[in-house]
């Protein structure tokens, strides 16, 4: 009888773990601003069937990266489970918080105990009445959730765009000034981005209900040509 192969508990999740981020990487990255007017969401996609960027709820967004068919299924898990808990209670107790720590459970036990990870960064964001109420959570492959404040970056070359966003961010930038901050860290200084190549949303602040709203190319292009 053949014995089966020993392999460290510490090994197998580094593999995992580099498995996933190597798949994350091989896809365009994702940029979300808090401004006054509410929160940006811009991200590199020249599709204009698959979105990147979509509403969970009255005032909650969500955004992925990764593989496509990982991150959708993601999004309609979260649609569902936000529509059960505002039928069963009320509109007011769907929360980004509650919605991110259900993904962050999903997320983990699929990364512990299958044998493929999800090879996916999602966002869950809430825009509040005031800047103290936004909420913008960063969930990770294996469900680490990290709770963000000014900026957020998803996929592999985040740290490097992360930077870029630093160097030009303000708090009381315009959705004009959000735009072309959020094209210029994903561009980088040898590209040149338009709005054919973008999907951008906003989660207005000052919405009566839904919050979600999306940014057709030719408004994101007249922001991006001042």
């Amino acid at each position: 009888m053949s014995m089966p192969f020993y392999v460290a508990p510490e090994q197998m999740m580094k593999d995992r773990a580099d498995f996933a981020r190597k798949g994350i990487a091989r896809g365009r990255s994702l940029v979300a601003v808090v401004c006054p007017t509410g929160i940006l969401i811009c991200a590199e996609n020249p599709s204009n069937t698959l979105h990147k960027v979509s509403e969970i709820y009255d005032r909650i967004g969500f955004a992925g990266v990764g593989k496509f068919n990982e991150f959708d299924q993601l999004r309609i898990a979260g649609i569902r489970h936000a529509d059960l808990k505002g039928f069963a209670y009320s509109r007011e107790d769907v929360e980004a918080r509650s919605l991110a720590n259900a993904y962050a459970q999903m997320l983990g036990q699929i990364f512990t105990h299958e044998m493929k990870p999800m090879e996916v960064e999602i966002l869950v964001a809430e825009v509040g009445r005031d800047r103290e109420g936004d909420e913008l959570y960063h969930i990770l492959y294996d469900g680490t959730v990290v709770d963000e404040r000014r900026f957020v970056v998803l996929g592999g070359e985040a740290e490097t765009i992360s930077g870029r966003v630093a160097e030009g961010y303000d708090s009381e930038l315009t959705v004009p000034a959000a735009i072309r901050l959020a094209v210029a860290a994903l561009a980088g200084p040898d590209r040149m981005l338009r709005g054919d190549d973008l999907e951008v949303a906003l989660l207005e602040r000052d919405a009566a209900r839904r919050a979600f709203r999306r940014l057709e190319g030719s408004e994101v292009d007249a922001a991006l040509d001042r």
